[in-house]
């Protein structure tokens, strides 16, 4: 019981809790909004309270250090907030035991529904078992519940493998049918992940089936989903083979760490960097030539869709079990025409 009352003191301090927690029945009183990391979560000031509360959902990203989830988390909030809904947006900081207590303390504020970007697809699996005993819904967002009996009423995601495959082609078309050694920098806790590698690797596979020319993955090393990992691992490839010609890097972070090691090494004209994620900065470094392309991923789609099935739940329906959204391919054309980026 300690731990209960601790864990509302809290929140109630922050200005997190509100009126009804499910969504049963409408409340009076103003929603509650906050969005950042727990104890650093920040109400919105310049905007207005909507003026009924139906309850709260809590959600668990894996990082906000991403701006990618950044966009989820804002997104869900704006929408939910429509609907009369008030949002806690916390970050996992890639910890799976952080990500677990925290949907804990959902349980314990009796949220409305729970939303999660797992960290780690298996190991989230227990947590979201308490989450359906205790009779909340549970919706995953960018990345899936892996572990056996996972039960999630609703995954939304980009169709990773899909996306995957669009990369391998962007690689071909960067090294334009000259071949040669390329390295992959994966990130091997996350199913999206591991889903854009595997469809990468079956386009490149399928070129070498008929190409004159192939192209060898040589290496496969961690990227961290992060710049610093994606920057070292890069410079591990670029000192243990001379001849690497293209780096596919699962994200933005990673590839932009990879371009940082390629630079470095004074190889930027001959290492071919493919993204994937469409964040502003890995849209910049596309339109400055520095990442040659990206599938772009749509999270505010992400979001918008989430919540759209939250409300179609609410109101007695089920939601799909899964959605995927489509990855669009992203390059340097495409940044030099973009006007949300600015003058280059």
């Amino acid at each position: 019981m300690k731990r209960v009352f601790a864990i509302v003191a809290v929140f109630a301090a922050l200005g997190l809790l509100t009126g009804c927690p499910r969504p049963a029945s409408e409340t009076s009183g103003p929603a509650a909004e906050a969005t950042g990391q727990e104890a650093a979560a920040e109400t919105k000031g310049d905007e207005q309270p909507a003026p009924q509360s139906r309850g709260t959902i809590g959600i668990s990203l894996m990082t906000l250090t991403n701006p990618f989830f950044v966009i989820i988390g804002d997104t869900i909030t704006e929408q939910a907030k429509k609907d009369g809904y008030a949002t806690i947006v916390l970050s996992a900081d890639e910890n799976a035991a952080k990500q677990a207590e925290q949907i804990k303390d959902f349980i314990a504020l009796d949220v409305a529904v729970i939303v999660l970007a797992p960290f780690d697809s298996k190991a989230i699996g227990p947590a979201i078992a308490e989450a359906d005993n205790a009779g909340i819904p549970v919706f995953t967002v960018d990345n899936a519940c892996l572990a056996e009996d996972c039960k999630v009423l609703s995954h939304v995601a980009t169709d990773n493998l899909g996306g995957g495959r669009l990369a391998g082609e962007l690689m071909i078309e960067a090294l334009a049918d000259s071949g040669g050694k390329i390295a992959v920098l994966d990130h091997k806790v996350t199913q999206s992940c591991l889903d854009r590698v595997t469809g990468f690797k079956e386009v490149i596979d399928k070129y070498n089936e008929t190409a004159e020319r192939k192209i060898e993955i040589v290496k496969e090393l961690p990227s961290g989903g992060n710049r610093q990992t994606g920057y070292t691992s890069a410079k591990d490839v670029l000192q243990s083979d001379a001849d690497i010609v293209g780096i596919f890097a699962i994200n933005d972070p990673s590839a932009l760490g990879a371009y940082a090691a390629v630079d470095e090494a004074a190889k930027t004209d001959q290492i071919k960097i493919i993204g994937f994620d469409g964040e502003k900065a890995g849209k910049e470094a596309i339109r400055d030539g520095k990442i040659y392309a990206d599938p772009i991923q749509h999270p505010d789609m992400m979001g918008e869709i989430i919540v759209q099935y939250m409300m179609e739940y609410f109101d007695g329906k089920k939601p799909p079990q899964e959605k995927l959204i489509e990855a669009t391919p992203y390059r340097q054309a495409d940044g030099k025409a973009d006007k949300s980026l600015g003058a280059d």
